[in-house]
């Protein structure tokens, strides 16, 4: 398993992060077969596992945490903050006073003192980026955690964070994770350079986009009822993205790979990219994921997928890891004068 630097921050991580969203009664309700995958992905040479307290509603870090003990060590752990944990209005988000919380309780389930990678799941346009900043870097000073970074951050954001921590003299973001994949390449615009700028570390989540580049779903035949699916919005499985996936399974066959290690191959191969989050819900999907780790793509080979999906491309307009609140249909008042100004202009 080839390994890589984690940004700037010293840790070296391999290329394939082990994601465990689906582990748990959400996925794969064995914990029994869970915990043999991790050891699994950890024997194979995988270092680097990527949770969160909402996956599973506390319970997947609950698994993590057990399959863990005695091996913790060998191991850079993430976690994740921001989703609902509960009733009450202060139960999420990033705000210090639920960040001290939420880490106490990520702590306790991953049975640890330290976080190797604390992340920010999702952006916070109601609380100030020094506020959670702040929170983070005590934790960091108090050494639960070691590293902080961000999930889903637009570019612009990323910037943002980056100009605080050096005006306040706060600890630094050193990791990003977005989507990332053959389908979804929008990242390349924006959000890589910027990372690229400020030394992040970048892990790509969904590098299958959800399982469409698995092969499994193909144009014209019927969309699988599986758990996978049951997730996965209709506008994901459009008819641009199937169009796609039929011109990469060509292109994956005449190279000699599997559509699934293409993908991989892929999202690895950017140099920007640090890992990409393997997400596999069974031991015969995790096998076939490692068994494609040392496949890497030519240049003939990237040139003719720049010609289906072209570079900086999001293929469906509506598959982004994170909309502004300004463009959601339920806060219009953020895009629309106040209609008594508009009707005093007219």
């Amino acid at each position: 398993m080839r390994t890589r630097k984690l940004g700037r921050t010293g840790i070296e991580v391999s290329a394939y992060c082990l994601g465990t969203m689906v582990f748990g009664k959400t996925g794969n309700p064995d914990r029994g077969e869970c915990t043999r995958m991790i050891h699994r992905a950890l024997d194979a040479g995988i270092n680097f596992v990527d949770t969160a307290d909402v996956y599973g509603y506390s319970e997947t870090e609950e698994i993590v945490g057990k399959a863990l003990a005695g091996r913790r060590d060998e191991v850079v752990l993430a976690t994740k903050f921001n989703g609902p944990m509960g009733e009450g209005p202060n139960r999420s988000g990033n705000s210090r006073r639920w960040i001290m919380q939420a880490v106490e309780g990520s702590l306790k389930r991953l049975r640890t003192d330290y976080i190797d990678l604390y992340q920010i799941h999702h952006p916070d346009s109601h609380t100030d980026v020094e506020e959670t900043l702040s929170a983070l870097t005590d934790l960091v000073r108090a050494g639960k955690v070691r590293a902080i970074g961000t999930s889903n951050l637009p570019a612009s954001e990323i910037v943002e964070a980056q100009w605080v921590s050096q005006q306040r003299g706060l600890h630094r973001l050193r990791t990003e994770q977005p989507t990332y994949s053959l389908l979804n390449r929008g990242i390349e615009r924006e959000v890589l350079p910027v990372c690229r700028r400020y030394g992040l570390g970048v892990l790509a989540w969904s590098p299958l986009a959800m399982g469409l580049l698995t092969g499994r779903y193909r144009k014209g035949a019927p969309r699988p009822d599986n758990l996978r699916m049951q997730w996965v919005p209709r506008h994901l499985t459009d008819e641009h993205k199937l169009d796609a996936v039929e011109q990469l399974l060509t292109l994956a066959e005449e190279a000699g790979h599997s559509l699934t290690h293409l993908a991989m191959a892929f999202a690895t191969g950017h140099p920007d990219v640090t890992a990409a989050i393997i997400g596999p819900r069974t031991m015969d999907q995790l096998d076939d994921l490692l068994a494609g780790a040392g496949v890497t793509l030519d240049d003939d080979i990237l040139d003719k997928i720049d010609a289906i999906v072209p570079p900086g491309t999001d293929i469906s307009p509506l598959d982004v890891s994170h909309t502004p609140l300004s463009l959601s249909p339920t806060r219009t008042d953020l895009r629309r004068r106040p209609h008594h100004e508009r009707a005093a202009a007219a």
